[in-house]
């Protein structure tokens, strides 16, 4: 067994497969697309990668089959348990990080043609709003359709779509909101 550094992607696979007992790979990307792929994102590719790893590090076990497609599926050792209680223990999740494409266009926005970011902000609320139909929609099923912790995630993601759509339709509806910003700091005063 070899040490390895622990991701938020190693945690994730970990968690995947405590909660359904064993995956492979393809599982683990169809798992994750119904439930946290909905609000954290990453390369899937990560998905093909990470439980090897993880095997490497004892925290995972990998079964092969001998025939066929050889399919390998993966399941939690006792130390990937261990792993994963104590980062589920620990208080501190770290630096919150809100990787929203729309918002790193909007920062470099001022240097884009100008009915740019009034296209942006429309496309934005669009997408905000059909993201939180996806939302609504999963909060519709019933109580035992998924565990309690994603319901409880799921509330968030409401509440984060639903203030996203406004931010982004309040900018489409005026434009002036975009350019009216105070102007940036000068990096002399720093």
């Amino acid at each position: 067994m070899e040490e390895i550094a622990l991701t938020p992607v190693s945690y994730l696979v970990l968690g995947e497969v405590a909660r359904h007992g064993s995956a492979t790979p393809y599982d683990l990307k169809v798992s994750v697309a119904q439930s946290v792929g909905n609000f954290w994102s990453f390369p899937h590719a990560q998905l093909y990668k990470e439980p090897p790893r993880l095997a490497a590090a004892g925290l995972l076990r990998e079964e092969r089959e001998e025939t066929g497609r050889r399919r390998r599926t993966f399941r939690i050792t006792d130390d990937g348990r261990r792993a994963l209680a104590a980062w589920l223990a620990a208080g501190d999740s770290g630096r919150t990080e809100l990787r929203d494409p729309g918002l790193l266009k909007l920062a470099f926005s001022d240097l884009g043609q100008p009915g740019d970011a009034v296209r942006l902000a429309r496309g934005q609320a669009v997408a905000h709003r059909a993201q939180l139909e996806v939302y609504r929609q999963l909060a519709a099923l019933p109580a035992d359709a998924m565990p309690w912790s994603l319901r409880r995630t799921l509330e968030l993601g409401l509440g984060y779509e639903r203030i996203a759509a406004e931010f982004w339709e309040r900018l489409a509806a005026d434009p002036g909101l975009i350019r009216a910003a105070a102007p940036p700091p000068d990096p002399a005063d720093a």
